[in-house]
């Protein structure tokens, strides 16, 4: 059977010497001036260039990816002061709310949310599952899924207002905290707590050691 690929196997010899004549002639030269074929300057140079630019920008991918202790640091207080949300989800996150007039707040140590979703979810709430919005304009465009105010009184879901809305640079800090602190990292314990606080307060000790 011929190959279909082309390799030359099913070319008559008088084709296959043909075919190889100019290549044997440039090594010939090559090897008969005592030199190896010499490739172009700037080829060289090209491929360092684009070694330089992808190690670049990867670096820059990691950095993005990794919050500043600043960042983590202001998210918690926004989580703990200004957004409050430790009034329904409890200050570790973990549902077990601090104001027994709050909903009930979801676990978010046990969350799967992603970046993405963790901010739609901060800015558009969940109508009619206790969590507001924190974006001031939500629902007032077609930020939060295209839907209105008057969308959601149409299908009967309630969306309830936030104690202080949040800016998009504190939406993101706050997030920034939750992947860090919360979302994902399971069951709270001893050493858990301190890393959350950035030290061992009073509070940690209640989990044992």
């Amino acid at each position: 059977m011929s190959d279909s690929c082309g390799t030359g196997a099913d070319l008559p010899a008088s084709a296959k010497a043909t075919a190889g004549a100019p290549k044997l002639a440039r090594d010939r030269e090559a090897s008969e001036g005592g030199q190896a074929p010499r490739r172009p300057w700037w080829l060289a140079s090209a491929v360092a260039l684009v070694g330089v630019v992808v190690c670049w920008t990867l670096g820059a991918g990691a950095q993005a990816q990794l919050p500043s202790e600043a960042s983590i640091a202001a998210g918690r207080r926004i989580y703990l002061q200004k957004a409050d949300c430790q009034a329904c989800h409890g200050w570790a996150g973990d549902g077990e709310k601090m104001d027994s007039q709050a909903p009930d707040g979801a676990n978010l140590r046990m969350s799967q949310l992603d970046r993405d979703q963790l901010v739609f979810v901060i800015k558009c709430g969940l109508p009619g599952r206790d969590m507001p919005a924190f974006d001031r304009l939500a629902y007032t465009d077609d930020r939060c899924l295209g839907r209105t105010r008057a969308d959601l009184r149409r299908m009967g879901l309630e969306l309830f207002d936030p104690g202080a809305t949040l800016q998009s640079r504190e939406v993101e800090r706050l997030t920034d905290f939750l992947l860090a602190k919360v979302v994902r990292q399971g069951s709270m314990d001893r050493a858990k707590c301190i890393d959350f606080w950035g030290e061992e307060v009073d509070v940690c000790s209640e989990f044992p050691r």
